[in-house]
């Protein structure tokens, strides 16, 4: 039983602060090193109390059993610019050695029957406390800031419906999630073309690019 919930989350606050410094941390590692970075920004919370309650009772979680049954009391979001970008961050994260990876859902490619689309990793991440070591779970998702802004909307939007959306509202709101993806994928598509154009653009000895400047007829 939770007897005291600010003494039962803290573990979960801490990891969040940590975690939040560390995925912070790769892309400053990237540009130091003049690279782009594959990470745009972190966010991260740990679950309110409340919501806490109510997913115990939706899911049917003991309470006995909150540490190992809830996996997303602690949470982070890492945003990206790109759809490639998220796999490149997922890689970083398997080989990092400060967390163990325990589960991931990819629901870019597979995405939910809403249209929701993110990549979840549940995590087991060691605290360091003055009790000693506790290990919580953790649930990072990687998304590109079209897909996180469809989910910030869809969220919001659940509140007011209680997740029971009408038909045509939800078919509306897949539609929107197929747009957000295109243009996921288009703007992918255009990066490649760019970097594609640059990698053929002649260099003069100056050192610019592009083609020789024309003489004026003045000349």
């Amino acid at each position: 039983m939770v007897t005291n919930w600010d003494q039962f989350l803290l573990p979960y606050q801490q990891a969040v602060s940590e975690l939040k410094v560390k995925l912070r941390g790769i892309r400053k590692q990237f540009e130091n090193q003049s690279e782009r970075p594959p990470i745009e920004f972190v966010t991260g919370r740990v679950k309110p109390i409340a919501s806490i309650k109510e997913k115990m009772s939706r899911r049917h979680v003991a309470e006995e059993r909150l540490e190992q049954d809830m996996q997303d009391i602690a949470g982070l979001r890492i945003m990206c610019q790109f759809v490639e970008d998220i796999y490149q961050v997922v890689d970083l994260l398997r080989r990092r050695t400060d967390l163990t990876i325990l589960e991931e859902r990819d629901y870019i490619h597979n995405e939910k029957p809403s249209g929701y689309r993110s990549y979840h990793i549940v995590i087991e991440y060691p605290v360091q406390l003055v009790s000693g070591e506790k290990k919580i779970l953790a649930e990072i998702q990687v998304r590109t800031l079209a897909m996180n802004f469809w989910a910030t909307i869809e969220h919001s939007l659940n509140y007011k419906y209680q997740g029971a959306f009408p038909k045509a509202l939800s078919d509306r709101l897949q539609r929107a999630a197929e747009a957000a993806f295109k243009l996921d994928t288009e703007m992918s598509e255009i990066r490649e073309e760019i970097q594609e154009a640059q990698q053929y653009t002649p260099k003069h000895n100056d050192g610019t690019t592009g083609s020789p400047a024309r003489p004026s007829k003045e000349e």
